[in-house]
């Protein structure tokens, strides 16, 4: 039924993806980690579309850590599939300026130690 009366549903509100990532060993939260944003930030692996701005919901677990850090960043940039240098499909996420993230980013750089330096490529920019 159409006219003056008829009632129109919402849009649908678009939540942000959780994703749950557990990081076991610290030569892949070398590969992951991005010390070049300035907040700390991390490559997710993901074969699903996502566009840069995206939220993204992380539960981020470390290796040696059993605290799950609940983190809320953004895509800055994406990785597609078939993408030169057989690099693995997924997403760059910025950690956003808050405790829990400067937490986290210093849990990791803790983690890493000395392999920060290191020039081994990683899955980042």
């Amino acid at each position: 039924m159409s006219g003056a009366g008829a009632v129109k549903a919402p849009a649908a509100v678009s939540r942000p993806s959780v994703i749950q990532l557990s990081i076991k060993e610290k030569a892949a939260l070398f590969a992951a980690y991005i010390p070049l944003f300035e907040t700390g930030g991390i490559f997710v692996p993901s074969a699903r579309e996502h566009r840069l701005g995206d939220d993204l919901y992380l539960l981020i677990s470390l290796p040696e850590d059993p605290q799950r850090y609940p983190i809320a960043g953004k895509v800055a940039w994406i990785t597609p599939a078939r993408s030169a240098g057989n690099r693995t499909q997924g997403v760059g996420v910025r950690f956003p300026s808050d405790d829990v993230s400067q937490q986290l980013k210093m849990r990791i750089e803790e983690i890493l130690g000395s392999r920060l330096g290191s020039d081994r490529p990683t899955q980042t920019i």
